[in-house]
């Protein structure tokens, strides 16, 4: 009988996204081909302590929490490939292991997981992860270094200005007025660092913009501010490494007036059209956008990408690439995937595939040089 692949699922994490991550992991945990995959859980707990597989079933599982239990690691030590069972005193000898994990998938939301800090320790650790590396997720994490490569990229973008907090801080009626100075009313708020629509705000004035950027600054050092545009919100999926697909585009159609954090998560009133009502040609070119972005910062794996489609003059700009998008099965980018004729447990299987796939092409790579 074929050894089964040990997966390892992160979930969790110090990130204002923990409970979607929980979700997404819960989702791709009931849906994984348990004949093919032997799973790992793998808690992260909002203080940052890694649970114990046994522990992590249970958060998963019945969301109850053992903070008491022992921690575990995973080192970046590429001999040890798996997790550690870490106690304060024990000598290196003491230490108990939990068997390989052959693959890993992170599914951590936001800051702490999505922005390249994990997978920096899986490529120190030489072990093979779903997802964009190190590079690609810090970009895709950091808003404003996105849509500066977008731009050089010549990919459309509305136009944007970023503000550091200490500026902000320092001398706020000279920060509005140089915001004021370049974009019009209404504009968008957002924390540079951060997803799920967490501490985004539109503001339709000076009092609103400045009750922006003080929700904005609560969340990161960076806030940014977008030019709003009066669009449909699009949406793409990608898949693969180096040549990668993308799925048939689908329309966001929240009923608050912009797509926050309630509207994506909890309220029922939020429609998600697949495919999405757009002419073919105007589906294609989402479809090559989307594609183009996730080269431009050499994504891999998944990723999904957002677009503004204005609703006067059909124009295309590209909003946000999200390098690990919500993941349970009601979430869009698996969603876009079934629409395109990859179901939920095939999709699973891909992702898989496809980071052992690059991570054999990168262990291909040199790393030592002799005469």
């Amino acid at each position: 009988m074929k050894e089964k692949i040990r997966v390892g699922i992160v979930f969790g994490g110090r990130s204002g996204e923990h409970e979607v991550s929980m979700l997404s992991a819960a989702s791709v945990v009931d849906a994984i081909d348990k004949n093919r995959y032997e799973v790992v859980p793998i808690y992260i707990n909002r203080e940052g302590k890694w649970l114990p597989p046994a522990s992590s079933e249970q958060a998963l599982l019945a969301g109850q929490v053992d903070d008491t239990a022992t921690s575990v690691a995973i080192v970046g030590d590429p001999t040890l490939t798996g997790l550690i069972e870490v106690r304060e005193g024990d000598s290196p000898a003491a230490v108990k292991g939990f068997g390989k994990v052959d693959v890993l998938f992170p599914i951590l939301h936001g800051t702490y997981g999505e922005d390249g800090t994990v997978q920096g320790l899986l490529e120190l650790a030489n072990l093979p992860y779903v997802g964009a590396g190190v590079m690609a997720s810090a970009v895709g994490m950091d808003k404003e270094i996105m849509k500066d490569i977008f731009r050089a990229k010549d990919l459309p973008v509305v136009d944007y200005l970023m503000v550091k907090r200490k500026e902000w801080e320092g001398n706020r009626e000279q920060v509005v007025e140089r915001i004021e100075a370049r974009l019009a009313y209404p504009c968008f708020v957002k924390p540079v660092n951060l997803g799920s629509s967490v501490g985004i705000s539109k503001a339709r004035n000076r009092t609103e913009l400045i009750a922006a950027c003080e929700l904005a600054a609560q969340y990161d050092r960076k806030i940014l501010v977008e030019a709003g545009v009066n669009a449909r919100e699009i949406e793409c999926s990608v898949l693969g490494n180096d040549d990668p697909i993308a799925s048939v585009p689908g329309e966001v159609i929240p009923q608050s007036e912009f797509y926050d954090y309630e509207a994506k998560y909890f309220d029922e009133r939020t429609q998600l059209v697949i495919p999405a009502d757009i002419p073919p040609e105007t589906a294609e070119l989402v479809r090559e956008t989307a594609v183009r972005a996730f080269k431009a910062v050499d994504c891999a794996g998944l990723a999904r990408v957002d677009f503004f489609l204005t609703k006067d003059t059909n124009k295309l700009y590209l909003n946000e690439i999200n390098t690990i998008p919500g993941f349970t099965k009601m979430s869009m980018y698996p969603r876009l995937w079934q629409a395109s004729g990859i179901g939920y447990a095939e999709l699973i299987d891909r992702l898989l595939e496809l980071a052992i796939e690059r991570h054999r092409d990168k262990n291909r790579s040199l790393t030592s040089f002799s005469r």
